[in-house]
């Protein structure tokens, strides 16, 4: 299959992986091809030690504007069975990016709707292009955006997030930033180039510190405090005996 036909596509820029939707005219709407993709990408790259990060982008005018036309009709005509199957799939994508060692990174041109805020939300960071809207309109079909609910209470506070999910209507890119959303805001102009100077700051940064940071991060988010403590103590001592730390020491040392 040539690559303008294939739903999501994966390229490299240096130790950055890319992996975009690749439904422009679908508004690179989410479906089981899609989301397979996307899972299949994030799996081979995490899988390269090359990798340092990946960024998730939408081809075409939008990021991803949620699930599929034909995708509605069809969860509109599933049993229950079905139901559960297809809402698994998009849960297991989500549990996914925040299993992927290396950080994901959301590039949200666009509209980012529904499943694809959900997709957006899921990730480590967003960054968005001044253009961007944001959105859960589930409720205006009936509908709940119950899966990234999860997500979505930890990015912004509670009462944030019952606006954004009752009453369902878009907010800019600015607004998402303000509420804690979304991590930058660059021009619509310059897009391309800001998002790739951004990430590949990771390579200035030790790859394993950031992996440990990641996996802490969402690690301690269920602890108890003192059990987030001593998880805390366990992975400081397992970074103080990487190469990495190790190395860093000595520069830094060297330098005084």
């Amino acid at each position: 299959m040539s690559d303008e036909n294939k739903a999501v596509l994966w390229t490299n820029e240096g130790s950055i992986r890319r992996i975009t939707l690749n439904r422009p005219a679908k508004r690179n709407a989410l479906t089981d091809e899609v989301i397979a993709g996307i899972m299949e990408g994030l799996r081979e790259a995490d899988s390269d030690e090359r990798t340092r990060a990946i960024v998730i982008t939408g081809s075409g005018n939008d990021f991803c504007s949620g699930a599929d036309l034909s995708a509605l009709k069809t969860i509109s005509e599933a049993s229950v069975e079905e139901n559960i199957e297809d809402a698994r799939s998009l849960m297991e994508l989500f549990l996914l990016i925040r299993k992927v060692r290396v950080p994901v990174v959301a590039a949200v041109r666009g509209r980012a709707l529904a499943g694809g805020c959900g997709l957006a939300s899921a990730c480590d960071m967003v960054i968005a292009s001044t253009s961007a809207r944001f959105g859960f309109p589930e409720v205006k079909i009936g509908f709940v955006p119950a899966i990234v609910m999860a997500i979505l209470r930890r990015n912004v506070s509670e009462k944030r997030a019952f606006e954004l999910i009752t009453l369902g209507e878009e907010i800019g890119a600015e607004e998402a930033n303000q509420i804690g959303l979304v991590n930058r805001v660059f021009n619509d102009e310059t897009f391309d180039q800001e998002i790739a100077a951004y990430v590949h700051r990771f390579e200035k940064t030790s790859k394993s510190a950031v992996l440990l940071t990641k996996s802490l991060l969402y690690q301690i988010d269920g602890l108890a405090f003192l059990e987030a403590l001593e998880t805390g103590v366990d992975v400081n001592v397992i970074a103080r005996m990487t190469d990495d730390c190790r190395e860093g020491i000595v520069r830094f040392l060297s330098k005084k």
